[in-house]
């Protein structure tokens, strides 16, 4: 069966490339197009798609409120499709935390609209069509604690590595992090040009400073650093822990890539570390997650119930690499405790 996906944007020559976009594609089925929210709300009642592409920069409309109402009312797997201007990242950052699945650019680097996206759109659609929104924010949340080494010392070091859905547990996870936090390393899977917008509207949640990580750059208590996304890998080195950029090849399908991240937490911090694995697709982390745990460090997957897409922290889950399994609401108190 197709994936059945609606188009909401003002510009006829937009959603005439996306239309041209998907249409050579035989799993999916653009059902309806819409020029504003209001004939995007009506056509989401009658169809009930599959998946949303949104233009929130549209002229009289507010893409936000209007998304906040589509994941309240009716959640819907929703991609923003954004332009390239600043305004229009920070806004697409600000969908993202409210639940987007993910970014479409409108344009490259240069500004220019590409002939060919090299079936980016399509590939984003068909993850987006596998996201099922559960009630994710329960009541009394219940946590499954595997066994953990006792005796722990203070955290050091907090890793964190998430994807799908991850801008919005981000912004849930750090907004209970205290000012004084450990020094936090994040890879969030996103497009590079989103990520200077997300780490700004994550600093904005949180009580800690939150930036995005430059080579070589000292990790200091009360900062959270976030991977700039691109062609290089975070990792952290040193006896006195720094960021390390360095370009290399995916691992697990990803640069940057949580197990590169994660494996290199292991190797320099061991037990004085605190490993956590949010919501996303596919596998990126469960590796190393599962080689963090095995040198002492206390980790963390999220749960079915709050993520996005439960694929990362289920893979990790299924290796013996979580010790603890938690809402994205409650992680906070179990980091806070052992740090």
């Amino acid at each position: 069966m197709s994936i059945r996906v609606l188009i909401i944007d003002d510009s006829p020559t937009m959603r005439a490339i996306l239309m041209s976009r998907l249409s050579e594609e035989r799993d999916i089925a653009v059902i309806a197009t819409a020029a504003n929210a209001a004939e995007g709300r009506e056509l989401i009642k009658q169809f009930n798609p599959d998946v949303v592409t949104l233009d929130i920069e549209m002229p009289g409309m507010n893409g936000l409120d209007f998304l906040e109402r589509i994941m309240t009312l009716r959640p819907t797997p929703v991609i923003v499709v954004s332009g390239s201007t600043q305004e229009g990242n920070e806004i697409t950052a600000r969908a993202l935390a409210l639940g987007a699945v993910d970014c479409y650019a409108k344009a490259d680097r240069s500004g220019g609209m590409p002939l060919d996206d090299n079936g980016r759109l399509a590939s984003l659609i068909r993850q987006a069509a596998a996201v099922r929104f559960n009630n994710r924010w329960p009541v009394a949340p219940s946590v499954a604690a595997r066994s953990q080494r006792a005796g722990r010392t203070n955290a050091s070091l907090i890793a964190i590595g998430s994807s799908t859905g991850g801008v919005e547990a981000l912004q849930v996870l750090l907004k209970d992090f205290p000012e004084d936090c450990p020094p936090t390393v994040i890879v969030q899977h996103v497009n590079p040009r989103f990520a200077p917008a997300i780490a700004r509207t994550l600093d904005l949640a949180s009580p800690a400073k939150v930036q995005l990580a430059e080579p070589d750059m000292p990790l200091m208590r009360g900062n959270i650093y976030m991977a700039p996304g691109g062609d290089r890998h975070l990792s952290v080195r040193g006896t006195a822990l720094y960021a390390r950029l360095r370009p290399g090849d995916p691992v697990a399908g990803h640069i940057p890539s949580v197990d590169v991240l994660f494996q290199s937490v292991a190797e320099e911090v061991g037990p004085r570390a605190i490993g956590i694995l949010l919501t996303g697709m596919g596998s990126d982390g469960a590796n190393g997650l599962l080689a963090m745990a095995r040198a002492g460090a206390q980790t963390i997957a999220q749960d079915e119930a709050t993520c996005t897409v439960f694929g990362m922290p289920r893979a990790a889950i299924s290796i013996g690499a979580a010790g603890i399994i938690a809402p994205i609401n409650r992680i906070a108190q179990h980091v806070l405790r052992a740090a």
